[in-house]
């Protein structure tokens, strides 16, 4: 009689991808890693078109200072879940900020919906900030950007701040829109409106080839439109015309960007460019003709566009972005704040509490300011995006 010996074998269980994170440093890092930062980017719900990687690519590129690049990387197994790209500041307490300075609206990281709690926690740990003289400050954070997270997890000091004042719509048709607004001022808005229906001006949403000239065209507006008030300085060189053309021309290739032209009696008379993001799309520079505003109600003419653009995206806010100016008030915008977060090492942190310091005290002084002298205003909102 013969017996039965044989075992069965269980499968093994697969084990878990490995955590790791890494710190890049060379220049050519946000080149190398384009691909997979706009995969993960995709996967990150709050990203907007400020992180995308034509964005960051051509603003490094372009406003780089050589050698103070530092990107933070977290994986889990070979899967990109968690980065941020940052820039050293120089100076005796120089630190580290993100990118874009003034020129963004919106500060964030990127970190992968599946994992975001971990990839946050993980980010953190791997930020360089040890010694007394290390910190990092983030600019223009929104309440529920990705990078609060990271902020929660963090065990060095930390302190948050109050910073520019964005305003959003819900993003549906005009008619809908209008529905916001006193009784009064809507009826005022039809009737602009339809004087631009009658005046025949014709709206054209610009394909990939023909951006670098639509941009030409929108900076030579925007000079002309502010030139008797101020135009911020930055806008008028070189520079930012470079940079604007390169990432705009990468964000309309991948569906995030838009740019409208509109042609009165043949003649160019504005540009309007609205980036977009899966939660909203954002308004963010135009130029228009000084004569244009003597015929047109050309808010009313840029939010037609913006909305129909934003509302055949399915996307579901259309973004005013920063800033407070008169002509986006009589929409009835909703208001939220952005944040600045500074952080700092463990135990003593001098350099984060003398960053502290200065940022309590120029808030201080710049609300002193707006309250006691009103004129002032304007030209302190247009300091604070320079």
């Amino acid at each position: 009689m013969s017996t039965d010996t044989r075992r069965s074998v269980l499968p093994a269980q697969p084990t878990a991808p490995a955590w790791t994170t890494e710190l890049r440093c060379e220049d050519g890092a946000l080149d190398a890693l384009a691909e997979e930062w706009d995969d993960l980017a995709a996967r990150c719900r709050t990203a907007t078109f400020f992180q995308a990687a034509d964005w960051q690519r051509s603003w490094w590129r372009h406003y780089g200072r050589p050698g103070s690049l530092l990107v933070v990387l977290v994986r889990r197994g070979a899967r990109l879940v968690g980065a941020g790209a940052f820039v050293r500041r120089g100076g005796p307490l120089g630190g580290l900020t993100g990118l874009g300075g003034g020129l963004v609206d919106y500060t964030d990281v990127l970190l992968d919906d599946e994992c975001a709690d971990r990839a946050a926690a993980e980010f953190a740990a791997a930020l360089p900030l040890a010694r007394p003289w290390q910190w990092l400050e983030l600019r223009e954070v929104h309440p529920e950007a990705a990078v609060q997270r990271v902020y929660e997890h963090w065990r060095g000091s930390r302190r948050r701040y109050q910073d520019s004042l964005c305003q959003y719509l819900p993003a549906v048709p005009m008619d809908q829109l209008l529905k916001r607004v006193p009784g009064k001022t809507a009826q005022r808005s039809r009737v602009k409106l339809r004087k631009i229906a009658e005046a025949g001006v014709k709206v054209r949403s610009t394909p990939v080839a023909e951006v670098p000239q639509a941009l030409d065209g929108l900076l030579r507006l925007h000079f002309l439109q502010w030139q008797v008030r101020g135009i911020t300085p930055e806008h008028r060189t070189e520079r930012f015309a470079r940079h604007l053309t390169e990432s705009t021309a990468g964000l309309v290739a991948a569906g995030k960007a838009a740019v409208h032209q509109f042609h009165l009696d043949g003649r160019l008379v504005a540009v309007n460019l609205l980036l977009l993001c899966p939660s909203f799309g954002g308004l963010y520079m135009y130029g228009a003709h000084p004569e244009l505003r003597e015929r047109l109600d050309i808010a009313g003419l840029l939010f037609s566009a913006a909305l129909d653009e934003t509302v055949g995206a399915g996307v579901p806010v259309l973004g005013l972005l920063r800033g407070q100016e008169p002509y986006k008030q009589r929409w009835r915008p909703e208001r939220l704040s952005n944040q600045r977060l500074l952080l700092g090492p463990a135990g003593a942190a001098p350099a984060a509490a003398v960053r502290a310091g200065a940022v309590c005290a120029r808030q201080a002084a710049a609300h002193q300011l707006r309250t006691r002298f009103p004129r002032l205003k304007e030209a302190l909102l247009a300091r604070r995006r320079s």
